[in-house]
């Protein structure tokens, strides 16, 4: 798997079909204990969140305004180090 071609690939989807500023929307879901390293990259985001039934994980949805796809792309690749997150 070549990440730099998924980037890539990402990238250019992100830029044929928006236009910015784009109001940009992650879905996540991670361990309950996992929560707040999320919300640490999305600081001063709009967070909302939904425990599972048994609340050991919890989806997370987050508005992000973006300025262009670079910046979406960033937010991807800091979460993608939390250990066990799902992108949804």
């Amino acid at each position: 798997m070549d990440v730099n071609k998924d980037i890539q690939s990402f990238k250019e989807k992100l830029e044929a079909v928006s236009e910015w500023p784009l109001l940009y929307m992650f879905k996540f879901i991670v361990a309950a204990e996992q929560e707040d390293e999320v919300r640490e990259i999305f600081q001063t985001h709009e967070i909302k969140t939904k425990p599972s039934s048994n609340g050991k994980y919890v989806s997370l949805t987050i508005k992000m305004l973006a300025n262009d796809a670079d910046q979406i792309i960033e937010k991807y690749i800091e979460t993608n180090k939390i250990k066990g997150i799902i992108a949804l």
